[in-house]
Order: structure tokens, then C-alpha cells, then sequence
């Protein structure tokens, strides 16, 4: 976890290296402290000398005063160094997922990942500033005060020596007990943000049906699991502090008894023992702190776990050295006996044995029940997911031949869900191409048949849109998306079920666009209704991972029983859409 994490600390190593060396001049006056204090009890008062009583009260004061500012600036070092290395942390998480290929989002629930950006980073980044203020001032404290005080009195310290074996004792037990809990907790918390999000996403489809109260039996259920999870784990951590009070309050009394003993007897000066009480409490208090290290650093090792798992996570698809980076020479894609399963080594096919050959420019048209790994074949293309067996080859190379960022350059996708993002509709637009011109913006929209109700609100293309697209219609933001893709200019694109929110006279007229100025660009239609894909120069029926039959829409007509049955449900049935 240390080699993972150790290169994120890169320009804030300056400010931990400061905050230490605050700490232990900080440290220093501190544990000064007691010996000026008996030295004014037994010398000054003891010979009635207020001049030497000024002079080291004054002292004392400095020192104070030192030590405060030195306490001070460790804090607002350590501070920095901690939100830095905090900050560190969400942007390497960040930057790995946005490597991630769909199989590794797949393995970790988008709620997981938002806990893991947002309190295990945090969890990591309080146990952080707080080991720069006491990872080194509370060992210090510890055995230098341990010296002092052996040094005033070492049979006393065995008071000391007969507590520190109970507490340790304990604070094993409560580590041991409670690193389960805090692990159980973490996945709690992942439960509680997957329920926020999913109502959050899907609150419209809440409010229709009428299932608020529903929704929030479900909250409350997630919510008290994690408060129950956290009191437990809670419950054993915090006997910490009570033991801790109670042996530095025993070790006082104990000193205070025997020293008192001492004193009477004449062995020990009065300013021996209230420096020696200070020291043993500087030492109690030493110890206090390092407990509370170890429990923030078992708090905190949980989420550090969770962190460096997604920063190890190995990304399941890479550039391979030496990757072809030269431009796709066409948009011609064969598979060759393509298998294809989510879940590698152990996973069921979703695809078997696919053999197909597309040339460039085509229109292919692709039908077939739900379920049937449509969307999953298409998404090969572009290597979203490598092939289990086979191989899926695009311009006469294989796909994972090529740099990514090339490939899916070439290939304009058109996703089943249609995201757009908060900002102007041109905005949105141009992460098909980012130096696009407006002149052409607005040429792919026409030909995504968005120009016209674009050019109907206030704003035009500068109209604001908001989080996920939320203030335009289901065929409007499918028209954006397209619109979007087709700037990328791509020798392939693929329309996931993407018109399915239009009404057929646009549909139509996309498809004429797309006839007409898009002769050499190989194009991919996903459709659930025969209308969309029917003037395809071939049509694929996919049937429960496979090719069931390709073909034209006449032919398919007269030799495939389930496009028959498709089409007879969808234009006899009287479903035109």
C-alpha cells in the first residue's frame, strides 16, 4: 500500500518534512517544561529568590509562546500536506477509472468507486495529518520523558511499567475486534450510495409511479445497517479513551501516594515530584496519542485497502507496445469465430462462434429478442470488451492492434443510453470533435435531423442543458447523440437502438441522411422495429448468441421464421413503431 500511495505525496514531501521539524521543537520546549518548573520550586522558592523567579518564568513564557506558534504551524503544515495527498488520491482514482475498459467498471459498482473517491479518501487523508503531528512528536515524547523521569526517581517508574502491559493488552483487543467492523461498515456505506444514486437517477420514473415511500423503506433500511454497523464497530473503539483516563488517573495517584511518601521522608524535593507528575503525564499522554494512531490507522486501513485495490486493478485493456497508430485505412470489420464472455475463464458466452464479414460502407441492420447479445457484438468494435476466443478485425487488422485511441476514433457509437452532459448544447457537441466548426455542428445536426428544434429554443446552440439532458425530450437528446457522433467523422458507426425515441418520419428521414452523406462510413443500426433497419444493404437476426440468419429484408422475409414473426407482430399486429 506504501509503494502505491508513496508517489502521490510528489510536491507536498516539502511541507511533511517542515511539520516534523515544528513537531519536535514543539516537543522539545514542551518536555522542557517540567524541569524549569521544579527548578523554580526547589531553587527560587525554596531560597526565596524572585529574581531567579522572573528570570525563569520569563523563560518558561518564551517557551510557551514558541512552542504554541511551532504547534500552530505544524498544524497548518500538516493540514496542507493532508488535503494535498487527499487531493492526490481522488485524481489518481479518478484517472484509473477513466483508463478502466467496461469489464473493470463491471467489476466494482459505480456507488463502490464514488465511496472509495469520497470517505475512504477521506478516512485516509485525516489518518495522514494526524501521523504528521504525532507520528514523531509522541515516540519522542515518550522515551525522552521516560529518561528524564527515570533519571529523577527511577523506582517510581515502575508504577509506569506495571500499567503499559494492561493497556496494550486491550488496545490489541480492540483492534483485533474491530477492523472487521470497519471493513463491513465501508461496504455499508457503498449500499447506502447505491440506493442515493439509483433514486436520484431514476427519480422521474419514482415520481411516476408513485413509489417515494417506497423508495425511502429502502434508504431507511440502508441507512439504519449502517448506523448499526458503525455503533457496533464504534461501541469497541471507543473503550480506548476511558481505558486510557482511567491508567493515566491510577499512575497519578499511585505517584502522588508513594511520592508523597518519598517527599515526607525527605528524598525527594517538592519540585522533584511535580515534575515527575508532569513527565508521567506527558508520557500517559504520549501514549494516549499513539493508541489513537493505531485506531485511526485501523479505521483508516480498510479504506486504504479499498483505494490501492482500484489503483492495482489491472486494466483489462491496454495498448499493446508498438501499437499501430496510423490512421484506419476503411471501415471494412470481419469477425472471425468470435466467443466472447463478461466474466473470463468462468463466465457463460454471451456470443459463440461468430463469423461475419461487413464491407466498407455498408448499411447493417441488426434485429433480434432481448437478450440476444445484439449491443454486445457491436461493442467488440470499438473494443469496449476483447474477445474471449476469435478475433474481430477492422481496416484488415485486428482491433487490438491498434492504439485505442485511434480505433475508437474511427468508430462513432451511439450507446443504447443516451448521456449528455451539464453545459450549452455545443458544448456537448463538440466532444464528437472538439476544433469542429460551427458551420460543422451544424451540418451533423441536420443530418441528425436536431437542427430544427435546436434552432427553436431562445438560445440556439447555446441553450443550457442540464445533467444528463434532463430539460429535452427521450428523441431529442437521441438526436444530440447522434449529432455527436457523427462529428468524429468515423470510417464506422454504430446506432444502438438510438432512434427508438423518434417518430418514423424522422427516423426515416435520418436514415435518407445517412444514405446520402454518409456513402463511405460503414453503418450499424440496433433496432427493435423492422422499419428502422428494412432498407439495410443486409440484415443480421441474432438469436440467443449467435447468428440465426443475414440477409435482406426480402429475403429474410421469405427464410427466416423469426423475422417473419418480428415483422408480422410489428406490421400486421398494427405496431408501427
Amino acid at each position: 500500500m506504501i509503494k502505491t500511495l508513496k508517489p502521490l505525496l510528489k510536491g507536498y514531501g516539502k511541507y511533511v518534512l517542515a511539520c516534523i521539524g515544528c513537531v519536535v521543537i514543539e516537543a522539545i520546549l514542551e518536555i522542557l517544561m517540567p524541569f524549569l518548573m521544579s527548578r523554580i520550586v526547589d531553587v527560587g522558592i525554596a531560597n526565596r529568590d524572585l529574581d531567579y523567579v522572573f528570570k525563569v518564568g520569563g523563560m518558561m513564557l518564551v517557551m510557551a509562546l514558541v512552542s504554541l506558534s511551532m504547534g500552530a504551524m505544524a498544524s497548518r503544515l500538516s493540514a496542507k500536506a493532508g488535503m494535498g495527498f487527499g487531493a492526490n488520491i481522488r485524481k489518481a482514482l479518478f484517472d484509473k477509472i477513466q483508463m478502466f475498459s467496461f469489464a473493470n467498471i463491471d467489476k466494482f459498482s459505480t456507488a463502490s468507486l464514488i465511496t472509495r473517491a469520497t470517505t475512504d479518501t477521506n478516512n485516509v487523508q485525516n489518518m495522514f495529518m494526524m501521523l504528521n503531528k504525532t507520528a514523531i512528536r509522541s515516540p519522542m515524547m515518550l522515551i525522552v520523558t521516560m529518561i528524564l523521569a527515570m533519571n529523577i526517581n527511577a523506582e517510581l517508574v515502575m508504577i509506569f511499567f506495571l500499567v503499559v502491559p494492561i493497556l496494550g493488552i486491550s488496545l490489541y483487543l480492540i483492534i483485533k475486534i474491530s477492523f472487521p467492523m470497519f471493513e463491513k461498515m465501508l461496504k455499508k456505506y457503498d449500499a447506502l450510495n447505491a440506493s442515493i444514486q439509483e433514486n436520484l437517477i431514476s427519480i422521474r420514473v419514482v415520481k411516476a409511479f408513485v413509489r417515494s415511500a417506497y423508495e425511502k423503506l429502502k434508504f431507511k433500511k440502508s441507512n439504519d445497517e449502517l448506523m448499526e454497523t458503525s455503533m457496533k464497530a464504534e461501541r469497541v473503539i471507543i473503550l480506548n479513551m476511558p481505558l486510557m483516563q482511567f491508567s493515566t488517573y491510577l499512575c497519578i495517584i499511585l505517584v502522588l501516594w508513594f511520592g508523597g511518601d518519598l517527599v515526607m521522608d525527605g528524598t525527594m524535593l517538592e519540585g522533584e515530584l511535580m515534575s515527575f507528575i508532569t513527565y508521567i503525564s506527558q508520557i500517559l499522554m504520549a501514549l494516549m496519542m499513539l493508541s489513537m494512531i493505531f485506531v485511526n490507522i485501523l479505521i483508516s486501513s480498510a479504506s486504504f485497502e479499498r483505494i490501492v485495490e482500484v489503483l492495482n486493478e489491472e486494466i483489462d485493456i491496454q495498448n499493446k507496445e508498438n501499437a499501430v497508430t496510423d490512421e484506419i485505412k476503411d471501415g471494412s470489420i470481419e469477425f472471425k469465430d468470435v466467443t466472447f464472455a463478461y466474466k473470463k475463464g468462468t463466465g457463460e458466452p454471451v456470443l459463440s462462434h461468430i463469423n461475419l464479414s461487413i464491407k466498407s460502407g455498408e448499411t447493417i441492420g441488426i434485429i433480434g429478442g432481448t437478450g440476444s447479445a445484439k449491443t454486445s457484438l457491436v461493442q467488440l468494435i470499438p473494443r469496449l470488451y476483447d474477445v474471449s476466443e476469435g478475433s474481430v478485425t477492422v481496416g484488415g487488422r485486428d482491433v487490438r492492434e491498434y492504439d485505442i485511441e485511434v480505433l475508437r476514433d474511427a468508430v462513432g457509437m451511439v450507446l443504447q443510453k443516451n448521456v449528455l452532459f451539464s453545459g450549452t448544447i455545443e458544448e456537448n457537441l463538440r466532444w464528437g470533435n472538439k476544433n469542429a466548426t460551427h458551420e460543422e455542428i451544424v451540418e451533423a445536426c441536420k443530418q441528425a435531423c436536431a437542427h430544427d428544434f435546436i434552432m427553436s429554443f431562445p438560445n440556439r446552440y447555446d441553450t443550457w442543458l442540464e445533467q444528463g439532458g434532463s430539460n429535452v425530450s427521450g428523441g431529442q437528446k437521441q438526436r444530440l447523440c447522434i449529432a455527436r457522433a457523427l462529428l468524429k467523422k468515423p470510417k464506422i458507426i454504430i446506432l444502438d437502438d438510438s432512434t427508438s425515441a423518434v417518430d418514423m418520419a424522422t427516423d426515416a428521414s435520418i436514415r435518407a441522411a445517412f444514405r446520402r452523406e454518409l456513402k463511405d462510413t460503414t453503418t450499424l443500426i440496433i433496432a427493435q422495429r423492422i422499419a428502422s433497419i428494412q432498407d439495410s444493404d443486409r440484415i443480421i437476426v441474432m438469436d440467443d448468441g449467435q447468428i440465426d440468419a443475414i440477409g435482406t429484408h426480402e429475403e429474410l422475409l421469405k427464410t427466416n421464421a423469426i423475422y417473419q414473426e418480428v415483422y408480422n407482430s410489428q406490421m400486421k399486429g398494427g405496431i408501427s413503431e
